[in-house]
């Protein structure tokens, strides 16, 4: 894994290695990565509702206000590894579906999230 990749793609390049008959398809996956999180920190954007943050909990309120993570089963990632353990340990195939459909909306919003954030950014540059 070359040091300059986001340490966020460590998985990637390691599926790479793992998968070299789809490293070409994940190498394309690694080159569009955007660390959402630089304009942030640096200031460049800058919003009092945030207090501070540039977590992904507190822009989204303050740029795509009509995406919101209130009155979701899984609602943040604490919750989101609390209750994927609970999963893992359960035998009960019901209890299983629930909570696999849980996380799997936590995570469609976390991804759309993400998406809506970067073309507001977008629209801002």
């Amino acid at each position: 894994m070359p040091t300059t990749e986001p340490l966020k793609a460590a998985r990637l390049w390691e599926l790479a290695a793992f998968l070299p008959k789809f490293s070409m398809a994940i190498q394309t996956r690694i080159d569009n990565i955007r660390d959402l999180m630089i304009p942030f920190k640096k200031n460049h954007i800058y919003h009092w509702q945030m207090m501070g943050s540039y977590s992904q909990k507190a822009v989204l309120p303050v740029l795509v206000p009509d995406l919101s993570y209130k009155g979701m089963e899984v609602a943040n990632g604490g919750m989101a590894m609390d209750v994927y353990a609970r999963m893992c340990s359960c035998n009960d195939p019901g209890e299983v579906e629930s909570i696999k459909k849980a996380l799997l909306e936590y995570c469609k919003l976390d991804t759309m999230g993400m998406v809506r954030i970067l073309e507001k950014l977008r629209g801002m540059a």
